[in-house]
């Protein structure tokens, strides 16, 4: 039986543009295309013989990484590569969840056929990864001692009652400093924020 790529995107167009890239690539495989991200769960599950998973972070049904997060649970065994018009920042929570590699839609059909073939010969990671790393350090080294202190709590798991406890401020304090550090950090909800301090390696202290 041939090895099966899924192609998830929601844009007719640029399905079409991935299967012409899969079939440049791995002229064997069988191209099982999705539009939404419970269709591309579905595939993934009934697919016998995995090979790869193209996925745009778009996807409806889908929320940041937490597409890659969903197919990465459904088929850990397949690499995720990552095909998106999202910001670079979006590469660190897609690697956190389980993508292969990332690759901006911009990225020309050589390119993209290069990244296939590197993905399916078992490179951990068949794209070099944007450096989003360093602006998001930046973000993180400019949070104020407290907003700091208030991300410690987040990745703790307090909630913002606890947190408010412990530093000895008031509930609404604390979610003033939860809605400036997402904004300094670009992120939209504490996962992300727990997120993007554990890809960085912020020290958790006991």
């Amino acid at each position: 039986m041939a090895a099966t790529i899924l192609v998830a995107d929601d844009h007719p167009a640029f399905r079409a543009a991935l299967a012409i890239a899969v079939r440049g690539a791995a002229p064997d495989a069988q191209v099982v295309e999705a539009g939404t991200l419970a269709d591309a769960v579905a595939a993934a599950r009934a697919a016998g013989d995995l090979a790869l998973v193209l996925l745009d972070l778009g996807l409806p049904g889908a929320e940041g990484a937490s597409g890659v997060a969903a197919l990465h649970a459904a088929r850990p065994e397949a690499p995720i590569l990552v095909v998106s018009a999202a910001d670079p920042g979006a590469a660190w929570p897609s690697r956190e969840a389980g993508a292969a590699g990332f690759l901006s839609k911009s990225a020309d059909l050589p390119e993209i056929e290069a990244a296939i073939i590197r993905a399916l010969a078992g490179d951990p990671e068949p794209v070099a990864w944007p450096d989003a790393e360093a602006p998001m350090a930046a973000a993180i080294a400019a949070l104020t001692p407290t907003e700091h202190k208030v991300l410690l709590g987040v990745l703790r798991g307090q909630l913002n009652k606890q947190i408010a406890h412990d530093l000895g401020i008031s509930e609404a304090t604390v979610k003033g400093h939860m809605t400036a550090l997402m904004r300094k950090l670009g992120v939209h909800n504490r996962t992300q924020a727990v997120l993007a301090a554990r890809a960085l390696g912020l020290p958790l202290p006991a």
